[in-house]
């Protein structure tokens, strides 16, 4: 099973990219962040002509997620548990079922948190403790599932081409990457360490001030993966090209494979 995450940065915008590399790529499950659209105005037609079924969690304008999957899906969730109040769309899961095989596939878009401090951060934090508990849960059925989406979390210093300039931001300030260990400390497998523990890639590339020509990135966008799913881990990729095509998302897909 190929599981991939992109943060799409408004599905109608980009299209035609991410029409392209579906096609490419073929993957069997897609996590979609940053959507930017309501439910209803998600271009599920468009996918279904490309052998895809969706899920939905949507938004006016801002956020949004959504699951794509060539495979049959069950159980939707849509919204992280922990929080009544929460109006924002960040989190979409549903089991995907393959033959005999079935994973638990959780859609993520963590928020951002900038400026730090401040209440984007604390919601961040927040955002974070309600994940934890959420996988301490998962974890107990001993089943295999994935966490994969944008974290906006940069885990270490490698994983920025300049990491000194993001020493006051949300994304890599010490609570959030603390934050982000706990998470891992749980049980959990960050896919694309696990495979290539000092390999320098990048998934995020701002549209300014050269980022992409200059190959200043960082690495944001993750796959936590369950004992039972890591069990299963073939393969981890990033595919930086997809940044280099027309009107690009500022985000590359990250693809695994599962036996």
């Amino acid at each position: 099973m190929r599981i991939a995450t992109w943060n799409v940065n408004s599905v109608k915008a980009h299209l035609e990219s991410v029409t392209t590399w579906l096609q490419q790529a073929k993957p069997d499950v897609v996590c979609l962040q940053e959507i930017k659209c309501e439910d209803h105005a998600f271009p599920v037609a468009h996918f279904e002509e490309l052998g895809y079924s969706s899920l939905v969690h949507g938004q006016k304008t801002y956020n949004g997620v959504a699951l794509l999957s060539k495979l049959p899906m069950e159980d939707v969730q849509r919204g992280l548990p922990g929080d009544a109040t929460d109006e924002q769309a960040r989190f979409i899961a549903a089991t995907v079922i393959d033959g005999t095989n079935a994973v638990r596939v959780c859609g993520l878009y963590l928020p951002n948190g900038n400026p730090a401090p401040g209440p984007k951060y604390d919601y961040k934090l927040a955002w974070i403790e309600r994940l934890k508990a959420f996988a301490k849960s998962e974890l107990l059925k001993e089943e295999a599932f994935v966490l994969a989406g944008d974290y906006n979390v940069i885990p270490n210093p490698e994983d920025a081409r300049n990491p000194q300039n993001w020493t006051t931001d949300a994304l890599f300030l010490p609570q959030t990457r603390q934050s982000f260990r706990e998470l891992l400390a749980l049980g959990l497998t960050e896919s694309f360490r696990a495979l290539y523990p000092s390999k320098i890639e990048y998934s995020f590339w701002d549209y300014q001030a050269g980022a992409w020509p200059k190959n200043n990135g960082i690495r944001i966008d993750h796959l936590l993966l369950s004992p039972q799913a890591a069990d299963r881990l073939v393969s981890a990729e990033i595919h930086k090209d997809v940044r280099g095509h027309e009107k690009p998302s500022d985000h590359v897909p990250v693809l695994i494979e599962l036996q």
